[in-house]
């Protein structure tokens, strides 16, 4: 796995261990956080499906890989669990305005999170990555939700979805997981100096979230 935390500076780091955090002690509502034991760069989740959507009941994985060059550019978010949605990509990438034209740098990931659930509720046929869910959606609702059911049924319920179903499930982070101070690297001695200096750009409120 390539990581990032080398190529972050040091006050990047610290923002996104301490959202990274706060997200995995209080996470949104429906859905769970699991920081990676080995790159705070890579965060997994899980995802649940809202009531009234063909997602109901299941639970989806996804993953946010922030880049080098986070937070100027916007994390690349995955679905690890198939699912069958028009914003959707068949390897699992995501398209969402908010990680493409209307990303901004003080945008936090618990808006990116939001903005994918919301995603679920209001997919957006008209900047479809699978174009036969999008066609679908739009011609053939019926058609659309028995498709996107039976993919919710075999891939995101139960056993079979792989998915992480409680804290006690899946991918569990260490107690210093991802913590820049605790990691070990050609550069960890140099991160705790770097760290101690106080920072200005400090996370910022959720604005209001908007869905593509």
């Amino acid at each position: 796995m390539n990581s990032n935390v080398e190529n972050l500076p040091p006050h990047v780091l610290r923002l996104v261990y301490k959202e990274v955090s706060a997200l995995a002690a209080d996470p949104p509502e429906g859905i769970k956080i699991y920081p990676s034991e080995e790159d705070i760069t890579e965060l997994h989740t899980a995802i649940e499906g809202p009531e009234g959507t063909p997602f109901a009941g299941g639970i989806f994985r996804m993953r946010l890989v922030l880049g080098k060059d986070f937070p100027a550019v916007p994390p690349k978010g995955y679905f690890l669990t198939k699912i069958f949605h028009p914003n959707v990509g068949h390897k699992g990438e995501i398209c969402v305005n908010v990680l493409k034209r209307d990303w901004k740098a003080e945008l936090g990931l618990k808006h990116v999170l939001l903005t994918i659930k919301c995603l679920l509720i209001h997919p957006n046929p008209e900047s479809a990555l699978n174009e036969e869910a999008g066609r679908l959606l739009l011609e053939d609702y019926a058609e659309y939700e028995s498709r996107a059911r039976l993919l919710t049924e075999i891939h995101a319920m139960g056993g079979t979805s792989g998915a992480p179903q409680d804290p006690n499930d899946g991918p569990q982070p260490k107690k210093h997981a991802g913590d820049p101070m605790k990691r070990a690297g050609p550069s960890a001695a140099s991160v705790p100096a770097a760290l101690d200096a106080p920072h200005a750009d400090q996370p910022r409120g959720v604005p209001e979230m908007t869905s593509a």
